[in-house]
C-alpha cells in the first residue's frame, strides 16, 4: 500500500491543479444533484419486524386515517376563565373549521366531542385539538408546520390572554441548521494548526481539505434522501466526524511533509514519503473507524444503519481527499513550507556554502533572504546539488551554527511529561487505571430513550406544546400508547371493545383510555392509551410489558391477535434492541481492535494494553455524559436545558468512533517506538524516540478533535448534544491520559516484553506496513545496482530456506536476453521467487526496475510462470499463453519442470512443442529465460550451441544457522552481457 500511496502523492504533487480541479467538480456536481432530487429528512423510529411496528404498519389498511403524520394543538386559558366557556368553545370550533381547510388535513378532532375523552384536562384550563394528516412528514411536506402555526394567529387573536401552541410528530425536527458557535471549533482548530506547523500556508491546508471534504460528504447524504429514508442526526453526525477526522488526517500528512523537508528531501519526495508514511496510517486509521461505523448495522434497526453508513461515508472521503487533495497543495506551496532553521545556523550554512562553492555568491544571498532558489530543506543553495557536497556543507554548519533545529518549548514540555509518566511506570499505571475506572460508576446509570419533543430547543413550537401539555393533562398525554385487536370474528364488536377497554384501565400504570373504537368494517378494535408516567420513563416500559402481557390474556379469551403499538411502544422497542445489541457490537470492536493491531505491531501486548485503555475511555465518557445529563453537573454553562435520559444509540455510536480514533491515536505513536526498536534501539529508548516524533502532533490532532466536538455541545441538535459531549469527554481521556500517559508507563514496564509475539502466530497473521517500511526498502533499492539498470533479474545474497531445506546466500544477476538454467532439490523455491510468488528469507532482489517484495504482485502480474512438473506438458500449457507470449516477447520467462517440455517437444506435435520452438526466438527478442531442470541439462530444450548459466543449488544449502554449507560462501551467477558468458562462479 505504501508503494501505491508514494506514486499517487507524487503524482499529485506533479500535477496540482488536475486533482484540485476534479474535487471541486466534484463537490459542484454533487451539489447540482442534491439542489434536483433531495427531499426532506424523516426523524421517524422505526424498526421491522418487531411486534409494535407490525402492527403499526398494519393500521395503514385498517385504521387509514390514523396512518399519517399527527399534530396537536392546545389552547389554556386566561387565568380565571375555562376552556368550557362559551368563547373558547365557539373560537376553537371556528379554528377547528380553518384547519380541516389546510392541505393535506384529514381529520381534525375537537376537545368537546363525544368520541374522545380526556381532551380537556380535568381542571378545565387547557384542551387540545388533534389533528391528522393523510401522509407522513415526507408526504404532508416541510411547509405542513408553518401551515398549521401560520392558521392559529386567527385564535390567539380571538382568545387574548390564552396561551395557543402546536406541536406533535408533524413538528418532529427534519432541516439542518449550523450555528456560528460550530464554526468556534474550526477557529480552534487553525490556531491549533498554525502553532504547531508554525506556517500560514501549513495551517490552511488541512482546514481547506477537511472543509470541502465534509462539504461532499454532507451533500452526499442530502442526496440519498432521493433514494433512501435518511434521518437529519445523519448528518449533522457526518459533519461532526468528517470535520474531526478530516483536519486530524490531513494533519499528520502535512506534519510528516515538514519533518521530511527539514530532513534535506526534495519537496516532491517529502510529499510522496508524507503520503506514503502518515497516509498508510491515515488509511488504517480510516478504514479501522469505518468499519466500526457501518458494525452499527449489527443492531438490525435500519435508521442507525443509516447513520453508520452516513457517518463512514464522511471517513471515507475524509481519507481520500487527504491522499490526493494534500500533496497536491503541497505541489503549489512547494518548498515554502519548509521550516526554517534558527539564523545562526542559516549564517553558518551560507557561509561553508559560499567556501564549498568558491565563487558563488547567490547561494549566501538566498540563504540571508530566502529568494534564491533552494533545496526545500535547511536553505541549502540550489547549485550545491552534489549530496557529498550538501553533506559536508551541513557538517561545518552545524559545527559552526549548532543544531538547526534546537528542541522548543513545546519538544522540552513533552520531554518533561514522558520522564514524569515513565519514572515509577506502576505508580502512573493504578493512578490512570484506578482514576478512569471510578468513572464505570456514574457510567452503569446510563439512561437512555429515543428523542421526544420535550428535548427540542426552548421556544421552539413542539417543545411549547409539549412542555404545556405535560403541565396541564400529565406527562403520559405526550406519550400515549396504542392497542390494536383484530376482532374480525366478533359476533358484537362494540361490546367487545368496551369489555377489552374495561380491562386495560384496570392494568397498572394505565391513567386513561382516551379512545375505544372499532374501525367503519368492524375487523379491528382501536385503542388509545395514556400512562402514567411520560415515554421516556423506565415505569412506561413496565407499562408496555404489562400491557402486552394483557394482550395474550385476550388472545386466549377471545381469540383476537392483539398487539400494542404506537410512536412511545415502537421508541421502546427500539432502545430494547440497541440495549442487546451493544454486547455482540462491544465484542466485535474489542476483537477487531485486537487482530488490527496484533497485525500491524507483531505484539501480543501492545493490543490488549491498546484495547484495555479504549475500553478506560469509554468508561470515562459514558460516565461523563451521566454526570452532565444526568446529574446536572456544568449543565447551564455546557448550554444544556434540561436533564434526564439520552440517545439509546449514544452507546454504540460513541463506542464505534472512539475505537476508531483511539487506534488513530495509538497508531502515531507506538509505530516510532516500534519503528525506533526494531531498527536497534532498547526498549527505553525507543519509548523516548517514538513519543519525541508524535506527541506534537497527536496532542495537536486530539485537541482539534476535542474542539470541533466540544463546540456542537452547547448549540447542536439535542440528538447531537449528548454524542458530542461524549466524544469530546473520551477523546481528551484517551489522547492525553491513555495514549500518552498510561501506553508509555506500560511500555516502560513490560521493556522487551511488549514486543514478543510467538512465532506461529507471526506466521498467520497478514502484515499492515502502516509505518512505510515497504516504501523506504523500495526507495533504498530504487538506483541499485545502479541507475537505469538493465538488468532483468538482480539478487544478492538472497535465501529462500526453513532450517536446512532451500537455498541460501546466492547472488543472480541476468541480462536481457540470458538464459539461467537452476538444478537442485530447491530448485523450485528459486523460480518461486523469481516470479513473485514466494517470499525471501534474506538478501535482497529485483525483477526488472520492481523491488521484491513491495513489488510481487506486479511481478507474478507481468512473469509469466510455467509450471510442467505436475502434469503432462501439452495440458499444462495453454495455446493463448503460446500466442501472447509471441505476440509480445515478455522481459522475464520461469519455466518449472522443463524436462518435460524437452520430452514433449520429441514425441508429438502440441504446445510443448510449440513452445520449444518459440524459446529461440524470444531470447532473441530480449526475454530472460530461466529454467528448472533436475540436473541441468539443456538438451531438448535449446540448441547444443546455446549459452546459458547453470546454478546448481544443491551447493548452497543452508546450515542451521541460516548460512550456507558451501566453503566458497554460496552459489553466485553473473552475466556481463550476452555473448560473453561465464558461467558458474563459486
Amino acid at each position: 500500500m505504501s508503494t501505491f500511496l508514494y506514486a499517487l502523492g507524487r503524482r499529485a504533487y506533479r500535477t496540482p491543479w488536475r486533482f484540485i480541479a476534479a474535487w471541486l467538480l466534484i463537490f459542484v456536481l454533487v451539489g447540482a444533484g442534491v439542489a434536483a432530487f433531495s427531499k426532506d429528512f424523516d426523524n421517524d423510529f422505526t424498526l421491522p419486524g418487531s411486534e409494535a411496528q407490525t402492527a403499526l404498519d398494519s393500521m395503514k389498511s385498517t385504521f387509514p386515517e390514523a396512518a399519517g403524520v399527527s399534530a396537536s394543538v392546545i389552547v389554556v386559558a386566561d387565568d380565571g376563565d375555562s376552556v368550557e366557556d362559551a368563547k373558547y368553545k365557539d373560537a376553537i370550533e371556528d379554528e377547528i373549521d380553518r384547519i380541516e381547510d389546510l392541505p393535506h388535513v384529514d381529520t381534525v378532532t375537537s376537545p368537546y366531542s363525544d368520541l374522545v375523552e380526556g381532551a380537556i384536562s380535568k381542571d378545565e384550563t387547557a384542551a387540545m385539538i388533534s389533528v391528522q394528516y393523510d401522509g407522513t412528514q415526507q408526504d404532508v411536506g416541510e411547509d405542513a408546520g408553518d401551515n398549521l402555526i401560520e392558521a392559529l394567529d386567527p385564535l390567539r387573536d380571538a382568545l387574548p390572554g390564552a396561551q395557543v401552541e402546536g406541536g406533535g410528530e408533524l413538528f418532529q425536527i427534519t432541516g439542518v441548521e449550523i450555528s456560528w458557535v460550530e464554526g468556534i471549533g474550526v477557529v480552534i482548530a487553525f490556531i491549533v494548526l498554525l502553532l504547531t506547523l508554525g506556517s500560514f500556508r501549513a495551517a490552511g491546508m488541512p482546514l481547506i481539505t477537511a472543509l470541502i471534504g465534509v462539504g461532499i460528504s454532507v451533500l452526499l447524504i442530502v442526496g440519498g434522501t432521493a433514494f433512501a429514508t435518511i434521518n437529519s442526526s445523519s448528518i449533522m453526525l457526518a459533519l461532526m466526524l468528517g470535520l474531526a477526522v478530516g483536519i486530524d488526517y490531513a494533519l499528520f500528512i502535512v506534519s510528516r511533509a515538514r519533518d521530511l523537508l527539514a530532513e534535506g528531501h526534495d519537496p516532491i519526495e517529502a510529499a510522496g514519503r508524507a503520503v506514503a508514511t502518515a497516509g498508510s496510517a491515515v488509511v488504517f486509521a480510516g478504514m479501522t473507524v469505518m468499519i466500526a461505523l457501518l458494525g452499527l448495522s449489527l443492531a438490525g434497526i435500519p435508521f442507525l444503519t443509516i447513520m453508520g453508513i452516513g457517518a463512514s461515508g464522511s471517513v471515507a472521503v475524509a481519507v481520500m481527499i487527504s491522499l490526493t487533495m494534500v500533496p497536491a497543495l503541497l505541489g503549489l506551496a512547494k518548498s515554502k513550507i519548509t521550516p526554517k532553521p534558527t539564523k545562526r545556523y542559516r549564517k553558518a550554512y551560507a557561509a561553508a556554502a559560499q567556501r564549498a562553492t568558491t565563487g558563488t555568491t547567490a547561494s549566501a544571498q538566498g540563504s540571508s533572504t530566502g529568494t534564491e532558489a533552494t533545496d526545500g530543506s535547511t536553505g541549502t543553495p540550489a547549485e550545491a546539488t552534489d549530496p557529498a557536497l550538501r553533506e559536508k556543507i551541513a557538517d561545518e554548519a552545524r559545527a559552526e551554527g549548532g543544531d538547526p533545529y534546537p528542541p522548543t518549548i513545546m519538544n522540552k514540555f513533552f520531554a518533561g511529561w514522558l520522564k514524569v509518566v515513565t519514572k515509577i511506570p506502576l505508580l502512573t499505571i493504578v493512578v490512570i487505571v484506578g482514576g478512569l475506572a471510578l468513572f464505570a460508576i456514574p457510567a452503569t446509570q446510563l439512561q437512555l430513550s429515543l428523542p421526544t419533543a420535550g428535548d427540542q430547543e426552548q421556544g421552539t413550537p413542539a417543545r411549547a406544546t409539549y412542555d404545556l401539555i405535560d403541565e396541564h393533562f400529565g406527562p403520559g398525554y405526550n406519550g400515549p400508547l396504542v392497542m390494536t385487536s383484530q376482532i374480525v370474528t366478533s359476533d358484537d364488536p362494540l361490546g367487545d371493545v368496551e369489555e377489552i377497554e374495561k380491562r386495560i384501565e384496570k392494568v397498572d400504570g394505565v391513567e386513561q383510555v382516551i379512545m375505544a373504537t372499532p374501525n367503519r368494517d368492524a375487523t379491528v378494535g382501536l385503542f388509545q392509551i395514556i400512562p402514567t408516567t411520560a415515554s421516556d420513563d423506565p415505569a412506561t416500559l413496565d407499562t408496555v410489558d404489562r400491557l402486552r402481557d394483557l394482550s395474550t390474556e385476550i388472545e386466549d379469551d377471545f381469540d383476537f391477535d392483539t398487539a400494542v403499538t404506537g410512536a412511545t411502544a415502537i421508541q421502546i422497542d427500539v432502545s430494547d434492541q440497541l440495549g442487546k445489541a451493544l454486547v455482540p457490537f462491544g465484542i466485535f470492536v474489542v476483537g477487531l481492535s485486537i487482530i488490527l493491531l496484533m497485525m500491524v505491531f507483531r505484539s501480543v501486548a501492545v493490543p490488549i494494553k491498546a484495547t484495555g485503555g479504549f475500553l478506560l475511555s469509554v468508561f470515562a465518557s459514558f460516565g461523563t455524559v451521566v454526570l452532565v445529563f444526568h446529574d446536572g453537573l456544568f449543565a447551564g454553562p455546557l448550554g444544556i436545558d434540561g436533564t434526564g435520559p439520552v440517545i439509546s444509540f449514544l452507546p454504540i455510536i460513541v463506542m464505534g468512533i472512539l475505537f476508531g480514533l483511539a487506534m488513530d491515536y495509538e497508531v502515531f505513536l507506538v509505530s516510532g517506538m516500534r519503528e525506533a526498536y526494531v531498527h536497534g534501539s532498547s526498549a527505553k529508548d525507543a519509548i523516548r524516540a517514538g513519543f519525541a516524533s508524535s506527541a506534537r502532533v497527536v496532542s495537536a490532532a486530539a485537541i482539534i478533535m476535542f474542539s470541533v466536538f466540544a463546540a456542537f455541545v452547547p448549540a447542536g441538535e439535542p440528538i447531537i448534544k449528548s454524542i458530542a459531549l461524549a466524544l469530546a469527554a473520551g477523546i481528551f481521556v484517551d489522547a492525553f491520559v491513555v495514549r500518552m500517559s498510561l501506553v508509555p508507563a506500560i511500555m516502560q514496564l513490560l521493556g522487551d516484553k511488549a514486543w514478543w509475539l510467538p512465532k506461529w502466530l507471526d506466521r498467520i497473521l497478514p502484515r499492515l506496513d502502516v509505518e512505510g517500511e515497504g516504501l523506504a526498502h523500495e526507495v533504498a533499492l530504487r538506483d541499485w545496482p545502479e541507475p537505469n539498470s538493465v538488468y532483468r533479474v538482480y539478487g544478492r545474497g538472497i535465501g529462500v530456506y526453513s532450517g536446512d531445506r532451500g537455498f541460501a546466500r546466492v547472488d543472480v544477476s541476468l541480462l536481457p536476453g540470458q538464459i539461467l538454467v537452476a538444478s537442485g532439490d530447491s530448485r523450485r523455491a528459486l523460480l518461486l521467487a523469481v516470479s513473485g510468488r514466494v517470499g525471501l528469507t534474506d538478501g535482497e532482489m529485483k525483477i526488472g526496475q520492481n523491488v521484491l517484495p513491495e513489488h510481487a504482485g506486479r511481478v507474478r502480474r507481468q512473469v509469466p510462470y510455467l509450471d510442467l512438473s505436475r502434469g503432462e506438458a501439452d495440458r499444462t500449457i495453454s495455446p493463448r499463453d503460446i500466442s501472447r507470449m509471441a505476440a509480445s516477447a515478455p522481459d522475464l520467462l520461469v519455466i518449472d519442470g522443463a524436462e518435460k517440455l524437452a520430452a514433449g517437444a520429441r514425441e508429438s506435435a502440441g504446445p510443448a512443442r510449440d513452445l520449444r520452438d518459440l524459446l529461440p526466438q524470444l531470447v532473441a527478442d530480449g526475454t530472460t529465460v530461466i529454467l528448472g531442470l533436475p540436473d541441468g541439462d539443456v538438451a531438448g530444450t535449446f540448441d547444443p550451441e546455446t549459452n546459458y548459466f547453470h546454478l546448481d543449488l544443491d551447493e548452497a544449502r543452508p546450515n542451521e544457522r541460516g548460512g550456507t554449507d558451501s566453503e566458497s560462501d554460496g552459489e553466485h551467477t553473473h552475466a556481463v552481457d550476452s555473448t560473453n558468458m561465464e558461467g558458474v562462479q563459486s
